[in-house]
């Protein structure tokens, strides 16, 4: 057990920890255009990079940093990096894979600086270096005609995910998050990429990193994209000793709340959830309020159903 793993332990046996909330919301607040998302540095860039958000700790980091410190200031305990689309996969959809170790590596540091700022004795603040999903699934086929067909391969997301987590861990990440998994193929090879990481500090006599694993349930039938239940996605990934294990996205607190009761039940370590707010209006838009999603969060902890 690290020293990070046991210091989280420790406040989650005393308390729920709290995790920030989205970052695309609250950058779609700042109304950036294309300008803004290239900077100086990608002025002449020969593609559209709006909406690449990622690239933001390096053109624009002051919003990101704005946004960090509004969570903590919130009551966050763990930040999550600005890295969900800052892998070598995802990067190619803009022509900035050469990038992702400098986008991963930013992010954890800016994180780290805003949450050493507010960090104190009583209440110390993680980073968690995120590790998305990436854009492409190791298990379905995306041509209908060939279900055969894969468009990525597992060592290919070894490699991607190898190269970010070794980018946050450098930048300062206190933990590593798998999030928003979908396939769990896609996070068993970053499972393997970041044991792998591991084991090569360790061979250096260095440390590893607490894992955190959270899944989406992508509808009403309680599955994940790749058709696994939350049982049997956290029997597929509890080889990965996750310090917690959860779920996120998609669904809002109402109808996430089973999925996170069966996991309180099942799984052998810390549970945690981040829902969306209610499920998306007919306009994508999201109407449940803070005090709506407040008050099922609210049971929710009272039933011991949750540590994060």
């Amino acid at each position: 057990m690290t020293d990070r793993s046991a210091e989280i332990l420790d406040l989650a046996a005393r308390r729920i920890l709290i995790l920030d909330g989205a970052m695309g919301t609250m950058i779609q607040r700042y109304k950036l255009g294309e300008a803004d998302y290239r900077g100086e540095r990608f002025a002449n860039w020969p593609s559209d990079v709006k909406g690449n958000n990622d690239l933001l700790v390096l053109t624009r980091p002051e919003v990101i940093r704005e946004i960090h410190s509004q969570y903590l200031a919130a009551g966050a305990d763990i930040l999550e990096t600005c890295t969900f689309n800052a892998n070598g996969i995802s990067m190619a959809d803009y022509g900035m894979e050469a990038l992702v170790h400098e986008i991963n590596f930013a992010a954890a540091k800016l994180a780290r600086e805003v949450a050493d700022e507010y960090a104190t004795p009583d209440k110390p603040r993680f980073v968690a270096g995120v590790l998305g999903p990436t854009s492409r699934t190791a298990t379905l086929s995306p041509d209908v005609n060939d279900p055969g067909f894969r468009n990525v391969t597992f060592d290919q997301l070894v490699t991607t995910y190898y190269e970010a987590t070794d980018g946050l861990v450098k930048g300062g990440a206190d933990l590593i998050l798998i999030e928003t998994v979908f396939d769990t193929l896609n996070a068993k090879a970053a499972v393997f990429a970041v044991k792998k990481y591991f084991d090569e500090c360790g061979k250096n006599g260095g440390r590893t990193w607490p894992i955190m694993i959270s899944g989406t349930i992508t509808d009403a039938s309680g599955r994940t994209l790749s058709g696994q239940t939350a049982e049997a996605f956290w029997n597929s990934l509890r080889h990965a000793e996750p310090i917690s294990f959860g779920f996120n996205c998609a669904l809002g607190a109402k109808e996430l709340r089973q999925h996170i009761d069966e996991m309180a039940h099942k799984a052998g370590c810390l549970v945690s959830a981040h829902p969306n707010a209610g499920l998306p209006n007919a306009f994508g838009g999201y109407d449940e309020s803070p005090a709506q999603m407040a008050e099922q969060i609210r049971e929710w902890a009272r039933s011991g159903l949750l540590n994060i």
